[in-house]
């Protein structure tokens, strides 16, 4: 009970912690790209397109951020480069799809956004594929 309140931490404690982290940003994402990926050729027509690159650039980006660099989150593979297309990711969807809305419409964009930003901050922690290659 006394390490409960403890104000200490350890390196298995923040072992564990940015594995949690990378797991579900990764592991939550993932559905939202597949889905994307699955119906490409329906929603590449109708996807916004923040950038003005074309609503097919827009989608493909999008799938590779939600879908892509999701996997190498919880791989632990090149993690805070592919943390980065996540946060881009995630502050369009705060900003520009949900008008900005913390705690209405956009509160699961920008929890998402702070679990990426923290892997960014973080890194990949000691269980990654980052560490076994020396990355």
């Amino acid at each position: 009970m006394k390490k409960l309140f403890s104000t200490r931490t350890s390196d298995s404690a923040f072992t564990i912690g940015t594995l949690l982290l990378r797991l579900t940003g990764g592991i939550l994402m993932i559905p939202h790209g597949f889905d994307k990926l699955a119906h490409f050729s329906e929603k590449s027509g109708k996807f916004m397109d923040p950038f003005g690159t074309g609503t097919t650039v827009a989608l493909a980006l999008v799938v590779f951020a939600e879908f892509f660099c999701s996997a190498f989150l919880i791989m632990g593979l090149f993690t805070r480069l592919a943390s980065i297309p996540l946060i881009v990711t995630m502050l369009v969807a705060l900003f520009k799809a949900h008008g900005g809305q913390f705690f209405g419409d956009g509160q699961t964009a920008a929890l998402f956004l702070g679990i990426y930003l923290a892997v960014l901050l973080l890194g990949p922690g000691k269980v990654s594929l980052d560490r076994f290659l020396g990355k």
